[in-house]
């Protein structure tokens, strides 16, 4: 479990309240506007109303005292800034903030943020990707090389065994689990049999992924 100050409540902020309540982390959460505070109150630890960008304010708050800030304020980059460096300057000991465009993301990296997410830039290649074959069911990926893939099994693959298709040895790709009926089996045998009415979790490179599969 870990403390984190989360800053900045709107959609993207509430989603990420939300989560973290799912992992039971202990989280204070920051808004100047007291509608999106409410919002919040079921899901998080503790909850304060007030600017951010008020050194005096943020300082109450103990941010040293925090595991991780993160800045998820949507509505004005230099509030995002300005908070981003303020709680690197009070002492916090890792700042994630949120960014819209790719030259915020650089503004960020400079002024306090350790990491920098991309919400609608990572969407968007999750999208693109996902749009790119009726076989793709999920994707993470990991760095330019890796990712992690959730297909259909296809159908040509149907009452084969893990050992028979072989195909770390043929593409070096690992099979992490299989998915049926919404429930996924990370214990997956050499003689573990696969149908086309289940789906399969697995990881290597793109360029191997997209061979085998025929993507």
């Amino acid at each position: 479990m870990k403390t984190i100050l989360l800053i900045g409540l709107g959609r993207f902020g509430r989603h990420i309240a939300q989560k973290l309540n799912e992992f039971n982390h202990q989280v204070m959460a920051v808004d100047k506007d007291e509608e999106r505070v409410n919002a919040v109150l079921s899901f998080v630890t503790n909850a304060q109303i007030g600017d951010s960008t008020n050194e005096e304010f943020l300082d109450s708050l103990g941010i040293r005292n925090f595991d991780v800030c993160i800045v998820a304020i949507g509505d004005s980059f230099q509030n995002s800034l300005e908070t981003a460096s303020l709680l690197k300057e009070l002492g916090a000991k890792k700042v994630i903030a949120r960014a819209s465009r790719g030259v915020q993301e650089k503004f960020l990296l400079r002024n306090g943020a350790d990491e920098v997410v991309y919400p609608e830039k990572q969407l968007a290649a999750w999208t693109a990707t996902r749009c790119t074959s009726e076989h793709i069911l999920d994707y993470i990926e990991l760095d330019e090389d890796y990712s992690i893939f959730e297909l259909s099994i296809p159908d040509h693959w149907n009452g084969k065994s893990v050992v028979q298709l072989d195909i770390r040895k043929k593409y070096g790709i690992n099979i992490l689990g299989i998915r049926e009926n919404g429930k996924l089996n990370m214990n997956v045998m050499p003689n573990t049999i696969l149908s086309s009415q289940k789906s399969i979790l697995i990881l290597g490179r793109v360029k191997a992924i997209q061979k085998c599969f025929r993507i």
